[in-house]
């Protein structure tokens, strides 16, 4: 198959770049898929189907990348094949090693594309794997079910086909061409040596095209016609190639007829094992070629085409950058029909009615759009989930512990833009139970535990939020140490401390516990930076522990970062927004209801407890023209602790818009983001996280 095509006036070359996106996405969505099957594997007993899927997988990038020229990804994944392929047909016993070195290749494979993409040099030497892979797919041959298959070396141009000795083989006479470049059927020959069990070929013209540029060969094979027509479209168009059996009458290629085994096969043999020893699968590349059947011949130009060009399909790839911009223009229509809706209010709803409804119909048709399209932005956490049963698998190995990964809750969904930032802090809190919460195998039989460690990862909708926990079975937090190492370090601690107060302290910076320091983690290095990061998604990380038991960590966030629940309330003449999911209660009070304390600080008590108190009106400088002395007081929660704001009024509850203000003014303490009012104004969103930090400190 050639890359270029003539155009009529300018004579330029046809850019195959067009096509990279595609391969990249498909090449990425196979790479996860087979890592995860490669996971499930079992080496005592591997599924047939998870094989060919797995094999699938890795053919369909070694033929993308084979198109496209990137022939270091083409290299590796072909060995891969040639393992896999020897895997499936059952010539070799799948190992603990293999799917090491499986495991492996995928990372590079992923490192290869993600240069590709980015345009810069890799900085890998794959040769080391390459000879590791291929060792193994030359490894010992178990004893095959059916009829035994015996690689063919690469055939040279003076050596003989023998007659079929194989049942089901058959001598067949291949007509390639016309072809404007002869290597295209070289490359058809090197085929039959990369691919065992293929048969052998042997070129009858000397190598040389004839006078219509068409090359001739003999092979002895027990593929069917269709199934090398498919292989050989790797290289060459199938209208170029023409088959028929010595003694048969030739039969053109473009009319592929079906035959009887294909009319009782409504798969056309496309996914199907064929019986040893032909067991050769062979698939176009999904990001390349469209083909609805065998019975249809792609030209060679569709082959640059998605592979669901001809498919109905359910889904439609679309670049973030479009969502994005969509979600900004709801957000700004949103808005709009905020200040409309306020403007409807000073109308007298009699006189125009219509206008009233038409209003009413807006509201409501512009918060299902809202919804919608908010939709559209979120992600199930399987996303998140499937990057650590091979985590789990990795530090298994290297901490000599047995782990388990259970999950709950994979279809959960959560705002994509959550979900790329909420990964890293996740991964920290895994690892963390994997190395130093789980116990060693032996540790654990002593103290009654079954000796795999589980780390179970659970997400599950709260109201607005979404909470995702990090639990494990292991050996817990312990209080007294936490407390003695807090000393140690000079921080302010007290027996009567709660236990959640004790758990918080491994939040401090740089707090461990962990009698040493290794590679994997620390329990409560980093967790600080844990904390930080998901504080500042609007989110709190709360644990809880039984020692001998296990740990749990909860985190919750907002289910999206572009619209939230707020509570707007006024301060003199200014407008704040304080996060619904942050209000616990609000309450009417009285100046007298306010102690001073230390002559500087004030409390008030509510339910038997004091709250420092903390007025926004002093808190951002807000002029009065009138001293107000009394007000509400709304009771608010983050990072495990209460404060009281006293402000002058509630307004109301409602969604807002969050706009970036540090991106469009700068940032400000203790505001997290502003938002546009249906009069126009801008009102400033309460970072209340960063309000009980100052009341503490």
């Amino acid at each position: 198959m050639s890359d270029t095509h003539t155009s009529e006036s300018s004579g330029d070359v046809f850019d195959l770049s067009q096509f990279h996106g595609v391969f990249y996405e498909e090449a990425g969505e196979n790479l996860t898929n087979m890592e995860a099957l490669l996971l499930d594997t079992d080496e005592s007993n591997a599924d047939d189907e998870s094989l060919n899927a797995i094999f699938r997988c890795a053919h369909s990038i070694k033929g993308g990348a084979a198109t496209f020229g990137f022939q270091d990804v083409a290299d590796l994944t072909h060995v891969m094949e040639t393992l896999l392929d020897r895997l499936r047909r059952r010539e070799l016993a799948i190992t603990s090693g293999m799917i090491d070195t499986l495991l492996e290749s995928g990372d590079v494979l992923k490192h290869l594309l993600a240069s590709r993409q980015s345009g810069t040099d890799p900085g890998i030497d794959c040769t080391e794997l390459v000879a590791r892979i291929g060792a193994f797919a030359h490894g010992t041959v178990a004893a095959p079910v059916a009829v035994p298959v015996t690689e063919t070396p690469a055939p040279a141009a003076t050596s003989v086909v023998a007659a079929p000795t194989v049942p089901g083989e058959r001598v067949l006479e291949i007509a390639i061409g016309p072809l404007d470049q002869p290597k295209f059927a070289d490359n058809v020959v090197e085929l039959f040596s990369e691919i065992p069990g293929l048969g052998t070929i042997e070129p009858t013209d000397d190598g040389q095209p004839d006078a219509s540029k068409t090359r001739h060969f003999r092979v002895v094979s027990t593929v069917t016609d269709s199934d090398l027509l498919d292989l050989f479209s790797f290289h060459v168009s199938r209208e170029q190639v023409s088959i028929r059996e010595l003694g048969a009458a030739p039969a053109p290629a473009t009319a592929l007829a079906p035959t009887a085994a294909h009319d009782a096969d409504p798969t056309f043999g496309l996914f199907d094992d064929l019986p040893v020893p032909v067991a050769i699968e062979l698939h176009a590349p999904e990001a390349l070629v469209v083909a609805a059947s065998k019975a249809e011949a792609p030209r060679s130009a569709d082959r640059s085409a998605p592979a669901s060009a001809n498919l109905e399909s359910s889904t439609i790839r679309v670049p973030t950058e479009k969502v994005d911009q969509l979600i900004n223009l709801v957000g700004e229509m949103v808005i709009t029909q905020a200040m409309l809706a306020q403007t409807g209010r000073g109308l007298d709803a009699v006189v125009h009615q219509a206008m009233a409804t038409a209003l009413t119909d807006l509201e409501r048709n512009t918060r299902l759009l809202q919804e919608a399209v908010m939709a559209i932005r979120m992600i199930p956490m399987t996303a998140v989930f499937n990057r650590f049963p091979r985590m789990l698998r990795d530090l298994s190995g290297r901490l000599g512990k047995k782990l388990e990964l259970h999950t709950i809750g994979e279809d959960t969904e959560l705002d994509k833009g959550l979900i790329e930032k909420i990964t890293d802090p996740l991964t920290h809190l895994v690892r963390n139970s994997a190395d130093h919460g789980i116990e060693m195998p032996a540790d654990r039989i002593a103290a009654g535990k079954p000796e795999h460690g589980t780390v179970t990862l659970a997400a599950a909708h709260q109201g607005g939020s979404i909470v995702i926990e990090v639990r494990d079975d292991g050996r817990g937090l312990n209080r007294g140490k936490l407390l003695a190492k807090a000393r140690e370090r000079g921080l302010s601690v007290s027996d009567s401390m709660t236990d959640t107060e004790v758990y918080g302290l491994i939040f401090a910076p740089g707090f461990s516990t962990a009698t040493e320091v290794t590679d994997v983690s620390g329990r409560g290095v980093g967790m600080d930076v844990v904390k930080r990061n998901i504080t500042s998604l609007g989110g709190s990380v709360e644990i809880d522990s039984v020692e001998g038991q296990g740990m749990r960590v909860s985190v919750r966030l907002p289910l999206t970062l572009a619209i939230m629940d707020g509570m707007s309330v006024g301060v003199a003449d200014e407008t704040y927004i304080v996060p619904l999911a942050s209000v616990v209660e609000s309450i009417h009070m009285s100046a007298s209801d306010v102690k001073s304390v230390g002559g500087t600080g004030r409390v008030v008590e509510v339910r038997n407890e004091y709250l420092p108190l903390m007025r926004l009106d002093e808190l951002f400088d807000v002029p009065r023209s009138v001293e107000h002395s009394g007000g509400i007081m709304i009771v608010v929660e983050a990072e495990g602790g209460r404060i009281a704001l006293l402000v002058d009024d509630l307004i109301g509850q409602h969604q807002v818009v969050v706009k970036n203000l540090e991106a469009n003014y700068r940032k400000v303490p203790g505001v997290s983001g502003a938002t546009i009012l249906g009069d126009g104004r801008v009102a400033l969103i309460l970072d209340v996280s960063w309000l009980v930090r100052r009341v503490r400190h």
